[in-house]
């Protein structure tokens, strides 16, 4: 990258689909002032103005508007004292009654221990949220590579819990802070409202995390497990990194780094997750792997689509076998299998690259979304 091109790259394979809107999204944002590097993943579709699955770098300021209103968002993975052929499914299910409501633990006490200031916004703190996020209880189905699944603390006897979720209401409101005064405009690197938004950008990436602990940790009770955390990683969320050609704020909308270790992309609910290492040295691709499969189709139109050819009740279980807790009759349309992208399709596409390596495919067996209508 230098002081006068800006790179605009999709990572892809011939498999891979992507939207001509996502691509214009993503040229359109590589024209903002500043931009030095607009990355498309395989994920990569159309956002609210500019595209999600991307990674966007940028010299002498940042812009929060493509980090998006759910800062912190990302991936927490946990491994638990659950036997896989000693699985529970349908018991387990039934236990999972309501992680929708207000944690009735500590709130206070969960935050301070991870040395995170409190909100107007800590009853939302360890739910789950609508959208595409979930907790999902996990079998290792497939190890590629023994040794750095070891290493990781990770074995296929047990089984393992992915929670992905955000920053609630609070990310919300760290947006429209912005929003209201600046619009989309950017902010220029080391001004009073460019620190000010930091600020609280980085409260919301923290308190974001606490969230999912909060989750994993209200899921393992209610099916009797007990947890260890394997890995936290956020994909929505801007850094200021020192790169060789100087310092630049790296903004990821739907976007994984690759340099924090390992990282988990979900596939939809009823397909597979890779569990990857990442090549942490690829800056042509913006440090960044990609955060998932990637919406195929737009979620008011999934069920026109999809009700003629499944009732709710033909949803609630995969092909794969595994449950699907989702109460919310339209999310249950939205969030279905059909309306993603491929997920195999997706990490082949960055194994194609390079950017990263398969450790182990994780399988569902339960799907938590929400209990409540």
């Amino acid at each position: 990258m230098n002081d006068t091109t800006t790179i605009i790259r999709v990572v892809k394979s011939p498999r891979t689909w992507i939207e001509g809107e996502a691509v214009a999204q993503l040229e359109g944002v590589a024209r903002l002032p500043g931009m030095r590097a607009a990355i498309g993943m395989p994920d990569l579709h159309p956002g609210k103005g500019s595209p999600i699955g991307a990674a966007f770098v940028c010299e002498g300021c940042l812009y929060p508007h493509l980090v998006g209103n759910d800062i912190g968002c990302g991936m927490g993975l946990w491994t638990t004292d659950l036997l896989r052929r000693k699985a529970k499914r349908d018991r387990w299910a039934d236990r999972l009654e309501d992680l929708d409501g207000p944690w009735d633990g500590d709130v206070a006490g969960a935050l301070a221990e991870a040395g995170v200031a409190p909100t107007d916004h800590d009853a939302s703190l360890g739910t789950i949220g609508g959208g595409n996020h979930f907790a999902e209880l996990q079998i290792v189905d497939k190890v590629e590579d023994p040794a750095a699944l070891a290493a990781a603390g990770l074995d296929d006897d047990h089984l393992v819990l992915l929670v992905h979720s955000g920053s609630r209401g609070l990310g919300e409101a760290v947006l429209r802070l912005h929003t209201d005064v600046h619009a989309a405009a950017g902010l220029k690197e080391g001004e009073p409202a460019a620190l000010e938004y930091l600020t609280r950008h980085d409260h919301a990436t923290a308190w974001a995390r606490v969230n999912r602990s909060l989750i994993a940790r209200r899921f393992g009770a209610a099916i009797g497990a007990e947890l260890r955390e394997i890995l936290d990683i956020s994909h929505n969320r801007v850094d200021g990194v020192d790169l060789p050609e100087g310092r630049r704020w790296l903004h990821r909308k739907g976007a994984a780094p690759s340099t924090e270790g390992l990282v988990v992309i979900p596939g939809s609910r009823g397909s597979v997750s890779y569990l990857v290492a990442p090549d942490a040295s690829r800056g042509d691709a913006g440090y960044s792997l990609a955060h998932g499969a990637g919406r195929k189709w737009k979620r008011g139109d999934v069920k026109a689509r999809l009700r003629g050819r499944y009732k709710p009740d033909d949803l609630g279980q995969t092909a794969l076998g595994s449950r699907v807790i989702c109460e919310d009759r339209d999310l249950l349309y939205e969030e279905a299998p059909e309306a993603y992208k491929d997920i195999d399709d997706v990490v082949a596409a960055l194994l194609g690259e390079g950017l990263c390596k398969v450790v182990a495919v994780l399988k569902p067996l339960i799907t938590y979304k929400t209990r409540r209508r």
